[in-house]
């Protein structure tokens, strides 16, 4: 269903920090042209946390209207209250996208139990397929392999995406749930690792630059061209280390905007443009690899 090399998504925005809906198309095209094969529309990466409600739901929308059924979309609907995910879940469910990415419930600290119960009740009022989202060096809660096992029970949640960096869960997970359950890597440094032993696909911020090789890498770690894999993954390599020398998604806006795919690197508060020594690294970087 979502399987190999999936976008998570830059939303581009103007000075002013409104969206720039022209650039948000260029990008679209941009993927599509490379061969990526979904994008995550308002995940981490694209500021789900400082856009409002309504922006949230005109970028997703915008998004899909921009893909034109090329390729698949996954919407961001994850928050930190079961109602207000619930409410954009219903919000975005006649947009025309694939899926939800939903994150586990930042800065609350739920208990495991909590956790639980937090996708269930999502799930029960699904009406399109679920990927469950763990990132604790971001929500701080961690969602246990356990948890994860008893949720891929409900029909409305498909997969996950595992950002812990931690390739042991990966082996437990297999151990724990269907083989249909998709297991999608959202850590770029080892997602080829991750592919090749077994994950399904990643959803990556590297993607937004190098989409093509990406691409390239997940459909030979699926094809079992394991060592085609990890050599497509070491070419670009410094880009997985680069693109987070300050907080997602401040570098690669940065390099997006000198690559000359959007037209600013505007990003919006809390978060601000990169250091001068960061601009200088990741500029030297995308020139490096001719970008």
């Amino acid at each position: 269903m979502f399987k190999g090399s999936y976008v998570a998504l830059v939303t581009p925005m103007l000075e002013n920090g409104e969206v720039d809906y022209p650039a948000l198309q260029k990008l679209v095209d941009f993927h599509v042209e490379q061969g990526t094969h979904g994008i995550v529309s308002v995940g981490t990466t694209g500021e789900s946390a400082t856009l409002s409600f309504t922006q949230h739901i005109d970028v997703i929308k915008a998004t899909v209207k921009a893909i034109a059924g090329r390729i698949k979309c996954i919407a961001g609907s994850g928050a930190n209250s079961t109602e207000e995910a619930i409410f954009l879940q219903e919000q975005m469910a006649d947009l025309g996208v694939d899926g939800y990415l939903s994150v586990v419930p930042y800065y609350n600290k739920p208990q495991q139990k909590g956790i639980l119960a937090h996708y269930l009740a999502l799930a029960d009022k699904a009406t399109l397929p679920i990927i469950l989202y763990n990132v604790p060096g971001r929500t701080v809660a961690d969602m246990q392999s356990d948890i994860v096992a008893e949720l891929a029970k409900h029909p409305m949640i498909v997969g996950l995406k595992d950002a812990t960096g931690d390739l042991s869960r990966l082996t437990e997970l297999q151990s724990l749930v269907s083989e249909d359950f998709l297991i999608l890597s959202g850590d770029d440094a080892t997602g080829c690792e991750f592919m090749c032993n077994g994950g399904h696909g990643v959803i990556s911020v590297t993607a937004n630059i190098v989409p093509k090789q990406m691409k390239l890498m997940c459909e030979e770690a699926l094809s079992g061209n394991i060592e085609k894999a990890k050599s497509i993954d070491a070419s670009i390599e410094k880009l997985h280390t680069d693109l987070f020398i300050e907080s997602n998604p401040v570098i690669p806006k940065w390099a997006l905007y000198k690559m000359g795919l959007i037209n600013s690197p505007a990003i919006r508060l809390p978060l601000v443009l990169p250091e001068l020594s960061s601009q200088k690294q990741i500029e030297a970087t995308i020139k490096e690899y001719q970008l």
